[in-house]
């Protein structure tokens, strides 16, 4: 009997432990698991989600903020009538999480959010392959918000691309370009090149300049050899301090006391032509107007010396033609007749 009520004790004891094995096996599973008061959004993957399970964590930063709580295909959630199945929209995969208030905080609205570049994207963990999802700020820019032929059920994030897909896709766009070059051709272009290579550096040309190249070095080793280095610094020495003792003259020069009232000599001047300047545009005016007089007293007097001048050349033709007649016949000048009168005259 008293076996038997052991055999039972161990039996419950099992059940027991079992029991709590299971609620502990149960709080692991849950733990970090969303409170009553969450949030629940989607996004759209064109990647494939493999490694990514429900249950994932969702993480800010690193921070866990929810959990991954519905994965499947846009094709199976939401129907458009007349659409096509086969656009890449239904190709997409619906990411559904919900993340928890509390542990995100006071936060911004979604648009605020999503017009700053909050975005989502697939990443990987470590080196086991377990992948979640991981909220990030990006680019708005070059990753925008896509409009969609349906009504999302809850908010949508946008999401991006993972770092394994942007080196998958750089990686095909790399072996895209190798497919375009036409290697052959590049082979052959290079054969070639080095064929002329080794037909110039078997040239007579070449083996003369390298000759020559041979003797320049040669020589100009044998003058560094030569060459007194010794008294080349020393000559480099005393030209720096020639240098040296020039600047410190020039600055004994600068700092002299003549020097300080010859620049005030110049800057009174300076100060002094500085005012002539100013004086000179009221001396150019009263000069205009001296010309201007003395151009109109020109004028007055050469419209008075006109008519003198015509007179005088008048009467210089007259004494002209008095002296021509006396020179040919003074006796008729001076003893002729006298002048007809006016009625022969007509």
């Amino acid at each position: 009997m008293r076996r038997m009520g052991r055999l039972y004790f161990g039996v419950g004891l099992l059940i027991l432990v079992g029991l709590g094995l299971a609620v502990g096996f149960v709080l692991f599973l849950t733990s970090g698991r969303l409170t009553g008061d969450s949030l629940v959004f989607e996004t759209y993957s064109q990647e494939s989600v493999t490694g990514l399970d429900i249950g994932a964590p969702v993480r800010f930063r690193g921070v866990a903020i929810g959990r991954v709580t519905e994965i499947a295909l846009a094709s199976s959630l939401y129907t458009v009538q007349n659409s096509d199945l086969t656009a890449p929209e239904f190709r997409l995969v619906v990411l559904r999480f919900a993340v928890d208030r509390q542990r995100i905080g006071v936060t911004p609205s979604l648009d605020q959010a999503l017009n700053a570049g909050l975005r989502v994207r697939i990443a990987t963990q470590g080196i086991t392959g377990v992948n979640y999802l991981e909220l990030d700020f990006a680019d708005p820019g070059r990753y925008p918000v896509v409009t969609l032929p349906w009504e999302p059920r809850y908010p949508v994030i946008p999401s991006v691309p993972s770092t394994v897909a942007q080196v998958t896709s750089a990686a095909e766009r790399l072996v895209q370009r190798l497919d375009t070059i036409d290697f052959e051709s590049l082979l052959g272009n290079l054969t070639g090149l080095l064929a002329d290579l080794r037909r110039v550096a078997g040239s007579e040309d070449v083996a003369r300049a390298v000759r020559e190249a041979a003797e320049a070095m040669t020589t100009l080793r044998t003058a560094i050899a030569e060459a007194d280095i010794a008294a080349t610094l020393r000559d480099v020495r005393e030209a720096a301090r020639s240098v040296n003792e020039t600047a410190e003259g020039a600055g004994r020069i600068i700092e002299a006391p003549e020097l300080g009232g010859a620049v005030r000599q110049a800057a009174q001047a300076a100060a002094d032509l500085r005012a002539a300047i100013a004086r000179l545009p009221a001396a150019v005016q009263a000069l205009e107007t001296t010309l201007r007089a003395a151009r109109a007293a020109t004028t007055d007097t050469q419209a008075d010396l006109v008519p003198l001048l015509r007179d005088l050349r008048a009467t210089a033709a007259n004494l002209r033609d008095v002296t021509e007649a006396l020179r040919r016949s003074p006796s008729q000048v001076l003893l002729g007749a006298p002048p007809p009168p006016p009625q022969e005259r007509r």
